[in-house]
């Protein structure tokens, strides 16, 4: 595996072995690797099937990395290595995330949301089995370094939030619509120290179950709820 350091990779499991069934890698991979601009920063999320305007079907998976671009890749051919470019592969969007990323990607409802390192939150719609080339919406906050990991929260497809943790001291959870990430719903900070759950911590991901919305701290769990 010591060649795929800096790569999207697929995994056959035939013979009950782990092995390459196929990769992509970036064209100019030993350039980020040596400027530590590398992929291995950020999280890859596998989409639900597209269907383009042909009505033919696309499996993609989408990711991104300390080199400011967004790459989306066909799982059924995910183009492997090109020394001149990156043409090869599904789809790539340069320089739209320039803080670069340090987290995952969540998806809802054809929407992708990308928080990177001191930046907007930001929401690329999907249309035609492609993302959108600039953001169709963005937090009017900024997220200090490592930038965020969202989550979604929906009652099936309707009424999404988004929630973002700030990385900050105090820390600050953050919930947005997820059809407008500049319409925020809720902030932490809001109702003064009252729901102030401490220092801010790396690679903090809401989860939301039953209800509520978990975050991981420095000393334990922080319960956020509807006030009764």
């Amino acid at each position: 595996m010591g060649d795929y350091g800096n790569a999207f990779m697929k995994l056959s499991t035939s013979g009950g072995q782990l092995q390459v069934a196929d990769y992509f890698n970036t064209y100019n991979t030993v350039q980020e690797s040596n400027a530590d601009e590398d992929l291995g920063s950020g999280g890859v999320v596998v989409l639900p099937d597209l269907t383009d305007n042909n009505g033919q079907v696309h499996h993609l998976a989408v990711g991104a990395g300390k080199d400011t671009n967004i790459y989306v890749v066909n799982r059924d051919n995910m183009g492997k290595w090109n020394p001149n470019n990156n043409n090869q592969i599904y789809q790539e969007l340069q320089g739209v995330l320039p803080g670069g990323v340090w987290s995952k990607p969540a998806y809802f409802n054809n929407t992708i949301y990308y928080g990177d390192v001191s930046d907007h939150l930001k929401a690329f719609s999907i249309s035609n089995a492609k993302l959108s080339t600039t953001p169709t919406s963005q937090t009017t906050t900024s997220f200090e370094y490592p930038g965020t990991t969202p989550s979604v929260s929906a009652n099936q497809n309707s009424n999404a939030i988004v929630w973002a943790v700030e990385n900050s001291n105090t820390a600050v959870l953050h919930a947005y619509d997820a059809t407008n990430l500049a319409n925020e719903l809720y902030n932490s900070n809001q109702a003064g120290s009252r729901d102030h759950f401490g220092s801010g911590n790396k690679f903090i991901t809401p989860i939301v179950a039953n209800g509520r919305v978990f975050i991981g701290t420095q000393t334990g769990v922080a319960v956020f709820g509807l006030l009764h």
